[in-house]
Parts: structure tokens; C-alpha cells; sequence
């Protein structure tokens, strides 16, 4: 079973034309209790994690539309998250060029499936701690600290609900990368409600006004029309 302490399973999305490859991972990530995502092509697979979120993804390098080198390239405009790259290039340039790239780990065709696991639980607690410990904002009026659960607003501690927090940490942890609709339904409210999207409008509204600003002028929080929002990196 995966080590994270999540309340909802870790989501791993493979992006790989070869149907046996697919299967196979299907069967063995699942068989560990992650949650599963399959693509066959480049475009699917950047389509599903935009719209339904991953925490891992798995990734070849030789696609049918378009190359994984640009999927990855892709990826890292708005997403951190962890990337492994499955080649069966070998060679040293290979390896340089994804890690360069944005990727976090390769692993050569034909690989083991423990080794395989093993680099994937090991990515996932590196990206969860990565996400919650030394994340600070402070401008002189707003501070956050992740790690303390804590929200100061001209020295005041804020009161925020449960979901409202979720939201704000979510966007701060992205800061500066869009984070789409169906990714904010799906970390704060589950894989269940990526279709409410009214929901990110009542709850975005809500954060905006305890944060003293406005959807018009957004001192923190920006929205993309029909894409989603995006925490204001300071100037």
C-alpha cells in the first residue's frame, strides 16, 4: 500500500502507447492501491491531467502525436508535479535531456516492477513534503505559513473554513501556474464533483472577502476565464 498518510489515494497517471505497458501498470499500481489514469497518446494524457489532476505521472518518451519531451515541457507551465520517463533509450544524453527538462526520475524499458514502486513511493513523499513544509508568503499585509496551518492578515489571525484554507494552500503551493477548475473540484472536494464548478465560484468569493479584495482588482488571487485561478506571485 502506498506510505502516504492521504485520505484518498494517491493518483497515478501513465501515458503510454503500448496497450501491454498500459495493462500492466494498470494492474500493478492498483494491485498497491493508487489510483489509476490511462492515456495512449500525448495529447490524452496532458487533456486527463489538467481536467482530473495527477499526483504522479509516468510518462514515455516515444509517443504516437507527440513527443514526451514535450508533453513534459508541456507539464512544467503549470504543474510540478512529479515526473518519471519511461525510454528504451539507455543512453547518458537521453537521461540528461529529460532530467534537464523538468523530470524527476527515468526509468530504461524493460524495467522491474519493484524498482518501479520503490521510485514512485520514494517521489510521492518527496513531493508531499516538498508541498507542505518551507511554504511562506508574506508581503507586510498577508502571511501565510503552510507548515503552521497558519493565515495572518494585517497581524491578525484569519478564520478560515476548512475548504476555504484548502483552497487558498492549493493555489500558494501553484503560485504562479494556473490551477484549473477540475483540479481544484478534485482536490478539495473529491474526484466525485469535477462537474461543480459553481462550487470554486462560491468558495473563491468567499476567501476574496475575507482577504479584504475583489474578483475586479485581485491583489492575490487571479482568475483565468474559463480556466481557473492562479495565487499572484509578488512583484
Amino acid at each position: 500500500m502506498p506510505t502516504e498518510a492521504t485520505t484518498t489515494p494517491a493518483r497515478v497517471l501513465v501515458i503510454d502507447d503500448e496497450p501491454q505497458i498500459r495493462r500492466f501498470l494498470d494492474i500493478s499500481l492498483r494491485a498497491q492501491g493508487y489510483e489509476v489514469a490511462l492515456a495512449a497518446t500525448g495529447r490524452e494524457g496532458l487533456e486527463s491531467a489538467a481536467a482530473q489532476g495527477a499526483d504522479l505521472v509516468v510518462l514515455d518518451i516515444g509517443l504516437p502525436d507527440i513527443d514526451g519531451h514535450e508533453v513534459l515541457r508541456e507539464l512544467r507551465q503549470w504543474t510540478p508535479v512529479p515526473v518519471i520517463m519511461l525510454t528504451v533509450r539507455a543512453g547518458e544524453a537521453e537521461k540528461v535531456a529529460a532530467l534537464d527538462a523538468g523530470a524527476n526520475d527515468y526509468v530504461t524499458k524493460p524495467f522491474g516492477t519493484q524498482e518501479l514502486m520503490a521510485r514512485i513511493r520514494a517521489l510521492l513523499r518527496q513531493h508531499a513534503g516538498a508541498k507542505e513544509e518551507n511554504v511562506v508568503f508574506d508581503d507586510g499585509r498577508l502571511h501565510i505559513d503552510l507548515a503552521r496551518r497558519e493565515v495572518r492578515l494585517d497581524g491578525e489571525l484569519l478564520a478560515l473554513g476548512r475548504k476555504e484554507y484548502a483552497l487558498l494552500a492549493l493555489l500558494l503551493k501553484n503560485a504562479g501556474r494556473v490551477v484549473t477548475q477540475p483540479q481544484i473540484l478534485r482536490e478539495v472536494w473529491g474526484s466525485t464533483h469535477v462537474d461543480d464548478t459553481h462550487y470554486v465560484r462560491i468558495l473563491v468569493g468567499k476567501l476574496r472577502q475575507k482577504l479584504g479584495e475583489s474578483a475586479v482588482s485581485p491583489r492575490y488571487i487571479a482568475t483565468e476565464p474559463g480556466v481557473g485561478l492562479r495565487f499572484i506571485e509578488s512583484k
